[in-house]
């Protein structure tokens, strides 16, 4: 009897990269950073649905279930099964987003919004992240239908809406789960297909995006012991602060055994002010930034604690660092004090960490180390935004991908169609393993 590896084959070249270059070609209309630029999913769901629909069971033309879920007017999402005959077995992909960052075609040295080739490259927006891997996918279980095999697991593929920007809610994975339409999925392994690199991603990042709005006097340069220098005051509370972030939360023990690549940080990224001549002190400016955390330490505790540094540091503003000799931060004639606020967006995301010991993470192990060559998990303080809320819901959460890192959210995307290869040789070794489990 034929080994499932040996019945599905290698990945089709023939079928794939034509598949996939449908779907760069709408990468440009599913650009996904509003209220500029609002995706129309559905644009990619169609190919996909076209792809697998004459092997589903609503066409009678294969053993797929396949179902298109809405919950905005061209924005779908699609759930993929192929069923097995044990009930309560499972293996699931998930996280394949038909969505993408957005790219300026003067930056890079080829059209980003049309597919092309390269020998072993394949160009253009999504094919790292994240349109090559809703080929792959596809792929998959077109393979599944047309292959038929007899398998104990039901395997199921969720192609979602709507994960580059979650500003607004309600519409890929999120309402998937709150519609209990992915509960079964806790019952066996969910492998979150959306890094790189062909190697499993056990951690990443939570995120807080910080705004530290500094208020002094605005005056005359050439008369500087009358202001209140809202630069230096801003840029001296940030040292501050930036200084106590890092005692409290310093480099984790767990973060040895995950392989971080960076401990927590917190770091200035952006800096605004309302505007002003070269020989006006400035009265108010704001700095942004983010902290990127490891997942052993909670950002509701980072919050409170940011909040602390800036109490103290209203509360003792004559004790901030100045800059020369007429720099301060009262002046007790006018009886003024400068000040700091600190304010924190909404969105705040907690890091993952994958559970090292579970039959998902020894698979997905399994398969690298035997189709790859090696396996050397890894972690990254970068975020993904929606796998923590299914690791609370109670889901066994892995994640991996095939694209390439250095051109993930990048000028000149790219993958190789031999790293996606290798995917799908991974993804059924994962299926065969856990038949035998």
């Amino acid at each position: 009897m034929a080994s499932l590896n040996q019945l599905m084959g290698d990945l089709d070249r023939s079928s794939f990269v034509p598949l996939l270059a449908k779907l760069i070609n709408e990468s440009q209309h599913v650009q996904n950073n509003p209220p500029e630029l609002v995706p129309r999913e559905d644009l990619v769901a169609r190919h996909v649905l076209d792809a697998l629909l004459p092997l589903s069971t609503s066409t009678g033309g294969g053993p797929l279930v396949v179902r298109h879920v809405n919950y905005t007017q061209g924005r779908g999402n699609v759930i993929v099964e192929y069923p097995g005959s044990v009930p309560g077995r499972v293996v699931s992909f998930v996280g394949m987003h038909m969505d993408v960052v957005t790219a300026d075609p003067a930056d890079w040295d080829f059209d980003p919004f049309t597919f092309s080739e390269d020998g072993d490259k394949l160009r253009g927006r999504g094919t790292t992240d994240c349109l090559g891997h809703v080929a792959l996918v596809t792929e998959l279980m077109r393979t599944l239908g047309q292959t038929k095999p007899n398998l104990k697991n039901t395997v199921v593929a969720v192609f979602i809406a709507n994960e580059e920007n979650s500003s607004i809610p309600g519409i890929g994975v999120d309402a998937l789960v709150k519609d209990g339409l992915l509960d079964h999925l806790k019952d066996g392994p969910l492998f979150w297909i959306d890094t790189a690199d062909k190697q499993p991603c056990v951690g990443t990042g939570g995120m807080i995006a910080w705004h530290l709005k500094a208020t002094g006097k605005l005056f005359h340069s050439g008369l500087a012991h009358k202001a209140i220098n809202a630069m230096e005051l801003n840029m001296e509370a940030l040292k501050v602060i930036q200084e106590r972030f890092y005692k409290d939360f310093p480099a984790h023990p767990k973060e040895t055994v995950y392989k971080f690549a960076t401990p927590s940080t917190m770091k200035p990224t952006k800096w605004s002010y309302p505007g002003g001549g070269i020989n006006q002190i400035p009265g108010e400016c704001t700095i942004s930034g983010d902290i990127r955390l490891t997942p052993f330490y909670s950002t509701s505790d980072v919050v409170k604690k940011l909040k602390e540094y800036v109490d103290d540091i209203n509360a003792n503003i004559e004790q901030l660092g100045t800059r020369g000799p007429v720099s301060k931060y009262v002046l007790p004639d006018e009886n003024l004090r400068g000040r700091v606020e600190i304010t924190i967006d909404g969105d705040v995301m907690s890091g993952v960490a994958c559970d090292l010991e579970s039959r998902g993470f020894k698979a997905l192990c399994k398969a690298t180390e035997e189709v790859v060559g090696s396996v050397q998990p890894y972690s990254i303080t970068g975020s993904l935004p929606l796998i923590r809320d299914l690791q609370d819901e109670g889901f066994d959460v892995q994640t991996s991908g095939y694209g390439i890192m250095n051109t993930y959210h990048a000028k000149n995307e790219y993958c190789l169609f031999s790293d996606m290869a290798q995917g799908f040789k991974v993804f059924v070794s994962i299926i065969s393993q856990l038949e035998e489990a």
